[in-house]
């Protein structure tokens, strides 16, 4: 590993493989500012957690696929696959995320992908009621 900052990415990659929701939340700064690109922003440990309980996914499994990480002192930088299983079946999507570290916590989130590949897995998962 490059850094504790990278270590503290790599393990809450980890967590989501595990949906381990306790140490995900505990990777968090209580003051967190994510930011789902091309979603609304959440501000506070409390809106992610609302984000994520809110989300409706119906998420099962999890598995994040880093292909590459890079650090530069306390911002990781990842390029990743991220795979959840819903109603039985796996979703992936290509995400860029981008964490930013302070005081040993993901004090920055920002994830990059494409929405209308998302709405697709989603709606091929859900069932599409308009297809």
């Amino acid at each position: 590993m490059s850094n504790a900052a990278e270590q503290i990415v790599v393990d809450f990659i980890e967590s989501w493989n595990r949906m381990d929701y306790d140490s995900i939340y505990a990777a968090m700064a209580d003051d967190i500012f994510y930011h789902n690109i091309p979603m609304e922003p959440c501000e506070g440990i409390e809106a992610v957690r609302a984000f994520f309980e809110g989300s409706g996914m119906g998420s099962d499994g999890a598995e994040w696929i880093t292909h590459h990480i890079a650090t530069n002192e306390n911002v990781v930088l990842t390029e990743r696959t991220d795979k959840f299983r819903i109603n039985g079946q796996w979703i992936a999507i290509r995400v860029m995320g981008t964490f930013e570290i302070e005081n040993g916590k993901i004090a920055k989130w920002r994830d990059y992908f494409d929405l209308a590949q998302f709405q697709g897995e989603m709606a091929r998962v859900m069932g599409d009621a308009n297809g």
